[in-house]
């Protein structure tokens, strides 16, 4: 009798400790996004073009008109594909869905002219929508506040090699800033100075921004720049923190990547894993994705390689573009919607919005 009571005891308890265990939160964070699995085939809507422009970047927002904006890179083809560090201006173009088909509205920013630390070139825009207003990151250049130039020697710049002076410093001036406004409509206060320096992981420049708000309350910022002590042409990730969207934001020592040379990263928290994500695009060729549980620790995530730079066609063709850069994923409520790359195919450049199936 007591064995029966001891062995019907003993799986009470057992019963009690599977269903405290059942509705007990993990602790660990679940590094188990597979975003592959997800991405669907895409057809000519999800391609967006502009007729007389190069396309390039992009960062959507969903407005409270119900529609989907988009902010993206735009600069004149008669300029040639280099010209976008001299003239990128970034463009606004609304959809009723996240993947497109998008319609131009308007010209938000351009250089902002001599004497200004963005007084050439408006380009890499990220949007963001914080503590009741819209922050546009963005990355520009200049030549110094006393340095006279005239438009020819610009325009010469704009197609030169990295050994040409002009270009080299417009190179090295570029950093990162942000203009911000209570509507998407505008009009968009621009800081005077940029938001952040090189230092730490990086040198020479700060550029494509990437931002998210933490699970702290805290502002993460990944930027890109040289890395330190390097004689190659790498490029490492490094992130800062701030206590506001729109700084200051402090470089943190240890970089997001320095074991690869990458480039234009985006970032998000994901609530329900309680990780960050950063998705970057590596010249050796392929879409990648790091993951940390902290914002400041990063470790290449369980599904490194997201794809190759190549795009599956709903005609079950395969689309390989000449290059595939500027990864940026769109999630909303916690699921995500679409992943956006930037593709050059010949002359022609634009922005490819690949539909993600709800996780």
């Amino acid at each position: 009798m007591s064995d029966l009571f001891t062995k019907a005891t003993k799986n009470k308890y057992v019963l009690v400790l599977l269903v405290v265990l059942a509705f007990q939160k993990p602790t660990l964070a679940q590094d188990d996004l597979q975003i592959s699995k997800f991405m669907e085939p895409v057809n000519q809507a999800h391609i967006f073009r502009t007729e007389g422009y190069y396309n390039w970047g992009g960062s959507i927002v969903k407005g409270t008109d119900g529609m989907y904006h988009l902010f993206y890179s735009r600069w004149p083809k008669s300029a040639g594909f280099k010209g976008w560090l001299v003239y990128s201006e970034i463009a606004h173009a609304t959809s009723e869905k996240p993947t497109g088909p998008w319609t131009f509205r308007e010209t938000v920013l351009q250089g902002n002219g001599k004497g200004h630390w963005d007084a050439i070139t408006a380009h890499n825009p990220k949007i963001k929508f914080f503590e009741g207003k819209y922050y546009l990151y963005y990355i520009s250049t200049n030549l110094g506040t006393t340095q006279d130039y005239t438009a020819e020697e610009l325009d010469a710049a704009s197609s030169a090699t990295l050994q040409d002076p002009l270009r080299f410093a417009l190179r090295s001036n570029q950093r990162t800033g942000v203009a911000v406004s209570n509507s998407l409509n505008g009009p968009w206060q621009r800081q005077s100075q940029p938001l952040i320096q090189p230092s730490g992981p990086i040198t020479t420049l700060t550029v494509n921004p990437a931002v998210t708000q933490g699970k702290d309350g805290l502002y993460y910022m990944i930027v890109k720049g040289d890395k330190p002590g390097e004689t190659r042409f790498i490029r490492n990730q490094a992130i800062a923190i701030s206590q506001h969207p729109d700084g200051p934001y402090e470089i943190q020592p240890d970089p997001v990547i320095d074991y690869l040379d990458t480039e234009d990263m985006s970032l998000w928290y994901d609530q329900q894993r309680e990780l960050y994500y950063g998705i970057f695009h590596a010249p050796e060729g392929f879409i990648g994705l790091v993951s940390s549980a902290d914002g400041l620790k990063w470790q290449k995530a369980s599904e490194y390689r997201i794809m190759p730079k190549e795009i599956k066609m709903q005609d079950g063709s395969l689309f390989k573009p000449d290059r595939l850069e500027r990864p940026f994923v769109y999630e909303e409520k916690g699921n995500l919607m679409t992943l956006g790359v930037s593709a050059k195919q010949g002359d022609e450049s634009f922005i490819i919005f690949i539909p993600l199936r709800n996780e």
